[in-house]
């Protein structure tokens, strides 16, 4: 697979990837902040899981990214823009049926293309938490975000903090 041969994959994600699943990331982020209160240190742990996530992903950054973050251009952006745009959904009810709408953002949830998409959207964002000093786990549209300071240090790991809420 592409993104793998060329390491693109985010090393902060589970999903999707050969020997992980939700209890590797479950036990590399507990094992982290044991290792962290084992050394007297205090930790923090904050929980994302995002709603409608797939539903979010816009599709011009989408396509932004695959371009400039992972290589992709010619050809395949024409595809991808293609599988992306023009898409419509409608009801079906006991042989009634709605009227097509249009559907301008989110990736077909139940595809196979669908989470690897939601994941190389979603990229950036733990790189963006490691530019501040903590550290990103996610699996799928789950992310944890947890580090660890000595005590006197507190007042920098909540500026940090912070800084990554007000960032986002």
């Amino acid at each position: 697979m592409y993104l793998k041969e060329n390491n693109l994959l985010p090393s902060g994600q589970s999903a999707y990837r050969d020997h992980h699943s939700t209890e590797t990331a479950v036990l590399r982020v507990l094992s982290d902040i044991l290792l962290a209160l084992d050394s007297r240190n205090i930790a923090v742990l904050a929980l994302l899981d995002l709603s409608a996530a797939f539903d979010s992903v816009d599709h011009a950054t989408l396509l932004q990214r695959l371009r400039t973050s992972y290589g992709l251009g010619g050809s395949a952006i024409t595809w991808f823009t293609s599988y992306l745009h023009n898409r419509t959904q409608y009801v079906r009810l006991s042989g009634s049926r709605s009227t097509n709408i249009a559907v301008p953002k989110g990736v077909p949830q139940g595809s196979v293309l669908g989470p690897i998409l939601f994941l190389l959207y979603t990229a950036d964002l733990l790189q963006f938490v490691q530019r501040h000093h903590l550290h990103p786990h996610a699996y799928a549209d789950d992310t944890q975000i947890y580090g660890s300071c000595y005590p006197s240090d507190a007042s920098t790991l909540q500026q940090c903090i912070s800084d990554f809420i007000d960032d986002v």
